[in-house]
């Protein structure tokens, strides 16, 4: 073995020691894939929320910065603002030698299911059916996170709004759910819904 290869080896090893899900992010299979980014969203959005206090005074674009920059990692772009038939809150796009992944976000400070589905309703405008699972957060500055999340969930399984396509589902991180979407395009579209705890007692 050479000493580049040897070397090669050392630094696999030591990211499967340190952040094993770091190698999955660059898996082909579509679930390997997104389990492995939201293990890395989870420990972004738990940022937030230690820190809620230190971000209280920044709005949505503000705190829309900040996730960005906690999910920026050397495999993964992440980018405000970009155009994808509108202004996207957030574009994050994971990079191998053979393909990239795009995944697009929308963020909405949450004001009630109808603000929300707003946010499925931009998210899916922008998406050009060609993306993985896209994203909307919801930066919750109200008490009972978890009732409102699930008030939300509620609402979209009664209304199944922009096409939705059947029940919503379990989501891994707390305060999340997955639907699905027939899109414009034809193709049924994922999004994820993860609710962000922002909420600070004394305010």
């Amino acid at each position: 073995m050479s000493a580049l290869d040897s070397t090669a080896l050392q630094l696999g090893e030591l990211i499967l020691r340190k952040a094993p899900e770091y190698l999955d992010l660059l898996s082909e299979d579509d679930a390997v894939f997104e389990k492995a980014f939201d293990a890395y969203l989870g420990r972004a959005v738990q940022g937030l929320e230690t820190n809620r206090k230190n971000f209280s005074p920044l709005k949505e674009d503000g705190l829309t910065a900040a996730l960005a920059l906690a999910l920026a990692i050397p495999c993964i772009e992440v980018s405000q603002q970009l155009h994808s038939n509108g202004h996207v809150d957030i574009t994050i796009k994971i990079h191998d030698r053979h393909f990239t992944r795009t995944k697009l976000g929308e963020a909405k400070v949450y004001d009630g299911p109808d603000w929300h589905f707003q946010g499925v309703k931009q998210l899916l405008g922008y998406s050009t059916g060609r993306e993985c699972r896209g994203l909307v957060i919801a930066y919750v500055k109200k008490p009972n996170i978890e009732g409102l999340m699930q008030k939300v969930r509620e609402a979209m399984d009664k209304e199944l709004p922009e096409n939705q396509q059947g029940p919503t589902m379990d989501h891994s991180l707390k305060w999340g759910f997955l639907s699905k979407h027939t899109h414009s395009s034809g193709a049924l579209v994922e999004v994820g819904h993860v609710g962000c705890n922002m909420h600070i007692a004394d305010q």
